[in-house]
């Protein structure tokens, strides 16, 4: 790492005033985004306009489908293995738990990709 690096002068001032939940927000996300001065933080938002924040709950939901429809697997496995035979209403019921989670995948996918 080079600590001789010269950095361009920085003597514009910006200064604004938050409120304290504002100022709560500004430090939760700089702590999100993992940078640590707070100028380098403002910086960066102001340049590129953005932040972007994941909402993870319907990943989760969509995880705990899968495993619903491979818990079904599972037990209709064990079922043919034993000698057992498999009911049409196990299948549909699979089916229409993949249908469900192919639906989820599709619309987080088109929420993933309307972030620019």
């Amino acid at each position: 790492m080079d600590n001789n690096k010269q950095y361009p002068p920085r003597n514009i001032n910006f200064h604004f005033r938050a409120t304290e939940e504002e100022a709560a927000l500004i430090r939760e996300r700089m702590a999100e985004s993992g940078i640590t001065d707070m100028g380098a933080f403002a910086r960066k938002m102001m340049i590129d306009g953005y932040h972007v924040s994941l909402d993870l709950e319907e990943i989760r939901a969509m995880t705990n489908a899968l495993g619903r429809v491979g818990n079904n697997i599972n037990q209709i496995a064990r079922r043919v293995n034993t000698g057992g035979s498999i009911y049409a209403e196990d299948m549909q019921e699979i089916k229409s738990q993949l249908d469900q989670t192919w639906t989820a995948v599709r619309d987080i996918l088109i929420q993933l990709a309307q972030i620019k």
